[in-house]
């Protein structure tokens, strides 16, 4: 065990953290929070109220360059030319196999200025890959190192927040960002495009500052109720919305069709396997990812097979939780086609037993 923790990487919070009693474990490579008072409570806090998760985990790329459009054109699923200045945009980077490389964030900063936010397991993997196809010879930084990001997530994130910046938080659109002074800061990225579903913003500061941060956050959240947040109420958050997170989800082996990412596959320019993936959107796919929702009682989980009445495997769990808001076990997997549709009956193989489910439509979590 010591060998892993030395190898593993810290963020600049990691020792705050430790000091509040975190539950730390390894998580793509880094000594990561999972949990501080439980993920229950932490969970409700999110929904209800506001919690702080250090995600500097997650790794950022700066494209600049007068090529630099074209190189996010050629790599990603989405059309970027669409973006303006101050938005982001939702993307992943297929790969030439049908899969994908990985889920992305496109940030515009200005028409040659472009900052990419990848997953922190794949910061290595998407850099060479975009670098393979860097054939204009495009400016592009790995500041993954030096860059620390908190998402301060739930309702009342944003009376907290607005307290540290002259920045109009309210007039900030889903998926904006914009840079500015916060925390007496200056050149900070705000941005509004939470992996939770309970609004919120993320800030993206230098790791000298990580602390400084933290503190000032804090204490403007007080009267909040504010709380840190481990990255097992993040998942647990992230699976009621449906968002789908790689490496379970989606991975090199799942294509965005099948993953019912169309709506970020737009055939309106060539990208890395385009063709492919427009004829698997024309022809129609062999399987889909859906939502379920447990009837009878069972949690279900990554890998669990999933079968039909007659106990014939039609797929398998890629997530799957007991929904703290909800009070249900839900999930999510690949099945086929046929069994695809909302309210068809599944089973999920439990320690070999066949435990009803239903298909449901996703967010499981519907907006009031």
């Amino acid at each position: 065990m010591e060998s892993t923790a030395t190898e593993m990487k810290d963020t600049a919070l990691t020792k705050k953290h430790i000091s509040l009693g975190a539950k730390m474990v390894p998580f793509a490579g880094y000594n990561m929070p999972v949990s501080y008072t439980g993920l229950n409570e932490e969970h409700a806090i999110v929904r209800n109220g506001v919690g702080v998760f250090d995600v500097s985990h997650m790794g950022e790329f700066s494209v600049k360059g007068p090529d630099a459009l074209d190189l996010i054109q050629r790599v990603t699923s989405n059309d970027a030319s669409v973006l303006i200045d101050g938005k982001v945009q939702y993307s992943c980077l297929p790969n030439d196999k049908g899969g994908i490389v990985d889920d992305l964030l496109v940030y515009r900063v200005k028409a040659d200025e472009y900052y990419l936010v990848v997953n922190a397991s794949n910061i290595e993997k998407d850099w060479n890959w975009i670098m393979k196809h860097n054939t204009k010879g495009v400016d592009m930084k790995n500041v993954s190192d030096t860059t620390s990001l908190l998402a301060v997530q739930g309702p009342k994130a944003i009376n907290a927040l607005q307290k540290l910046t002259d920045v109009d938080l309210s007039k900030m659109e889903y998926y904006s960002f914009c840079v500015g002074k916060f925390a007496g800061c200056d050149n900070i990225v705000i941005s509004n495009t939470g992996y939770t579903g309970a609004g919120g913003f993320e800030i993206y500061f230098p790791n000298d500052t990580a602390e400084k941060m933290w503190d000032a956050i804090f204490e403007a959240g007080k009267e909040f109720g504010i709380k840190p947040i481990g990255l097992g109420a993040r998942d647990t958050l992230r699976l009621e919305m449906g968002f789908c997170l790689y490496g379970n989800d989606i991975d090199d082996t799942t294509s965005p069709i099948e993953a019912g990412l169309g709506w970020i596959t737009k055939f309106t320019k060539e990208f890395t396997n385009s063709k492919a993936l427009l004829a698997q959107k024309e022809k129609g796919v062999s399987r889909k990812l859906v939502g379920f929702e447990m009837i009878d009682r069972g949690i279900p989980r990554h890998d669990y097979p999933i079968t039909d009445a007659d106990g014939k495997q039609i797929g398998k769990v890629t997530s799957g939780t007991q929904s703290p808001t909800l009070n249900k076990a839900i999930g999510m997997g690949y099945v086929e086609t046929a069994f695809a549709k909302a309210d068809s009956e599944i089973f999920i193989s439990i320690r070999e037993k066949k435990i009803k489910a239903k298909v449901v439509k996703i967010p499981f979590l519907k907006k009031s």
